[in-house]
């Protein structure tokens, strides 16, 4: 019966092998194991042991040599029984925080999807959170694509007239602007502002339990707080990033005339041409996906907030930071499978 129900051990030294008492003792805990279904520690402890040891098994005459020596003799039925040390690692192991918090980020991004589809959306909540993405952040965005613009065009004019292609110079500007610069600029302004705002509130929410409240009330804290956040960045990212693009080029053409002598007529015209209608879409496109992870980033962090007001601070930081790397990364993604091959942009900026 020893060698049908249990593996057998050999190759071991003698002086490990174990005693007829412990044979004995460890197959009637095997069998109450199986006749009761109560838990065995002796047994339990094997079982976690042998994916840990590598052993070679083998019947040895019908008796069962196992790794018991490592363990002590347990003398009663209720006294606690040490578990080995990988076993003891493993029960004890659980998932770094920051791989559950990545995983919270897709859990919570399909929960917003199935409910835009299906309509569950708090209208009033999300109308107050487009004013706060969009109106109120339009003033900050506009500032900073204004001297983003009118850096680039120092950069860019100046090399430009030693080299005689005055005429090429507005379509290099457009192109930057509408591809990259104004899409990543708004969404780092905004993942700055709104992103931690709602990483601060949600985690504040969360710590002072009143997520709890929400759902002992009857209410979804997706429904009513996640969601409206994130189709309110959805919405007016791309309408800041459009706003950001026309401010952006009109400083770029005041500072080349007033600065450089190149007419604004000369930078309009060449922006005109080197423009086509996807470099607008593909922007809009751009700020859609990142007002999508700000938003969703910056929530989940907010929901998975421990620690109290510690946490809540460690949560805004790491909400901002992870948003800013995962809107680069987007940012290759998405510039790789818009804009790969030769372009004939520049050739018809050029006229």
């Amino acid at each position: 019966m020893a060698s049908a129900v249990l593996p057998s051990f050999s190759f071991f030294p003698k002086e490990h092998r174990l005693s007829s008492h412990w044979r004995r003792s460890f197959l009637n805990d095997r069998l109450i194991l199986h006749q009761r279904g109560r838990r065995c520690p002796r047994t339990e402890l094997l079982s976690l042991s042998w994916p840990l040891i590598p052993t070679l098994m083998k019947p040895s005459k019908g008796s069962a040599i196992f790794l018991c020596h490592l363990l002590p003799e347990q003398t009663t039925n209720n006294a606690p029984f040490p578990l080995p040390q990988p076993a003891a690692m493993l029960s004890n192991w659980s998932p770094p925080r920051p791989l559950w918090r990545g995983l919270s980020v897709l859990v919570l991004a399909g929960q917003v999807i199935h409910r835009a589809i299906i309509g569950r959306i708090h209208q009033r909540n999300m109308l107050q959170q487009l004013e706060r993405v969009g109106p109120r952040s339009l003033g900050v965005c506009l500032l900073t694509s204004a001297f983003v613009g009118m850096a680039f065009t120092i950069q860019f004019v100046r090399e430009f007239n030693r080299l005689g292609l005055q005429r090429s110079v507005g379509g290099v500007l457009a192109l930057a602007f509408a591809r990259e610069l104004s899409p990543v600029v708004t969404s780092i302004v905004v993942a700055g502002r709104v992103g931690s705002a709602f990483a601060a509130e949600l985690g504040t929410m969360q710590v002072s339990e009143q997520t709890d409240t929400l759902r002992v009330l009857g209410a979804n804290p997706v429904d009513y707080l996640v969601t409206p956040r994130v189709i309110a960045c959805a919405v007016a990212l791309p309408f800041l990033t459009l706003c950001c693009f026309s401010i952006s080029l009109a400083s770029s053409a005041l500072l080349s005339d007033a600065v450089f002598g190149v007419s604004i007529n000369i930078i309009l015209e060449s922006a005109r041409r080197a423009l086509r209608p996807w470099d607008i879409i593909s922007a809009m496109i751009k700020s859609q996906v990142f007002g999508v992870i700000i938003a969703t980033v910056s929530c989940a962090w907010g929901v998975t907030t421990l620690g109290g007001a510690k946490g809540v601070g460690e949560s805004t930081t790491s909400a901002v930071v992870i948003s800013l790397v995962s809107i680069f990364i987007a940012d290759f993604a998405l510039s790789y499978c818009f804009f790969q091959g030769a372009g004939d942009s520049l050739k018809y900026a050029m006229g």
